[in-house]
């Protein structure tokens, strides 16, 4: 029985720079890298976990079709039940190459297919670049990678050089769009405002027709400004200038939208490399930002991943706990997740029936039938919980053991 519960509460391995994405009731993670004995090792390119939001389980599923290779720091969006992965670091360099498989799958088999028969011309090839997702367009920006001599233009710092083929690698602050309906690669005319400076592992996030980016870093500096660009008229809005108190300059950080006018920052590498536990709430209408000072300090994370849940939820995924330049060991499994609004009653009642489901196992099956199916994904959910905190509590304990 033990096993089983152990296999059946299993999830997903620990990882940092992969992709995540929710689609109805599911959870979705693939690719980014662990450290095994101080190597870089890319989490195999053909797993994708599924993490089933009511119940609490995951589940690995092979993949199929034409692979992207394992690699970390791609930028992963799904529209209309697709994932797509587009850039990304492998064992040979950067990548501008772009994939995509439906989530929807009605037979359970999930198959990447490369997109090659495109319009247009692709981003040069970068990692830790980020995507809005707009209008059935994935519209990316920023990252670092490498171009070419000819390549090279204003919208690039130059960090580093390779005179003899004359490639250069640095930072971008250009914005491509892909189509995903006419298959199309263009990169829109900016028509007014000052873009923010070239960086990466910054963050992006849409509400309406704007599209924000916090952070990142370019050189040796990390940057807390705001920007947002108008994803129709293509104007940006300079840095935004922020009444009252705000976040610290970070990179690695993550900016979910939450209703209509709320984003929410959590997380990152801070300037004097501290990996940073805080949690940030900006308001579009009042234009300012407010520290949530109810979450954990203990459970800092770095190129993370975060998406919004059926009900308001960040779910918080992966990342690591260390910075990943001087100590690259503390890459994380555990789902982290912010309640950012009031649950309903509904959702309260279910979890309350699924924490007590020993006391009320005489009544739980004279539940209606299609209440009953969610109960039980409730005290699954909650089993698996407890399951899981055992288990740390154990890992605890022998670690301390074997450090007395």
């Amino acid at each position: 029985m033990a096993a089983d519960s152990a296999e059946q509460f299993c999830v997903a391995e620990e990882r940092s720079g992969h992709c995540a994405v929710v689609d109805g009731n599911f959870l979705y993670v693939w690719g980014g890298y662990v450290s095994i004995e101080e190597n870089e090792v890319y989490l195999p390119n053909d797993e994708l976990w599924i993490y089933e939001i009511d119940s609490g389980l995951w589940t690995m599923h092979l993949m199929e079709g034409e692979l992207p290779t394992s690699m970390s720091g791609s930028c992963g969006a799904s529209i209309n039940g697709k994932l797509y992965i587009f850039g990304g670091f492998d064992d040979k360099g950067y990548s501008n190459r772009l994939y995509y498989v439906n989530l929807r799958t009605k037979n359970g088999t999930y198959r990447w297919k490369k997109i090659t028969n495109f319009k247009g011309q692709p981003p040069t090839p970068r990692d830790k670049l980020s995507c809005w997702v707009y209008k059935d367009r994935l519209i990316y920006f920023g990252g670092y990678g490498c171009r070419k001599h000819n390549e090279l233009s204003d919208c690039f710092d130059v960090h580093d050089a390779f005179w003899e083929g004359q490639i250069f690698w640095g930072w971008h602050n250009d914005v491509h769009v892909f189509d995903t309906s006419t298959q199309t690669w263009s990169q829109p005319a900016i028509r007014g405002g000052d873009p923010p400076q070239p960086r990466a592992a910054h963050t992006c996030a849409v509400l309406g027709n704007k599209g924000y980016i916090f952070g990142g870093r370019v050189l040796q500096t990390r940057m807390n400004d705001l920007h947002c660009l108008n994803l129709d008229t293509w104007t940006w809005s300079g840095r935004i200038n922020i009444s009252g108190e705000k976040p610290k300059d970070r990179s690695w950080h993550t900016l979910t939208p939450i209703g209509d006018d709320r984003l929410f920052l959590f997380g990152g590498l801070s300037s004097d490399n501290v990996p940073l536990s805080d949690g940030w709430i900006h308001s579009i209408t009042t234009n300012g930002w407010k520290q949530l000072t109810h979450l954990p300090k203990s459970r800092p994370r770095l190129w993370h991943t975060a998406c919004l849940g059926k009900e308001g939820e960040v779910m918080v995924f992966g990342g690591s706990k260390d910075d990943l330049h001087f100590m690259d060991t503390g890459h994380c499994s555990d789902l982290l997740i912010f309640q950012t609004q009031p649950y309903s009653l509904l959702r309260l009642c279910l979890d309350c029936i699924g924490k007590n489901a020993a006391l009320l196992k005489t009544q739980i099956p004279c539940l209606p039938s299609k209440l009953l199916q969610q109960v039980l994904k409730k005290i699954t959910f909650w089993a698996a919980v407890s399951h899981r905190q055992e288990k740390k509590a154990e890992t605890e304990r022998q670690s301390q053991l074997n450090t007395t």
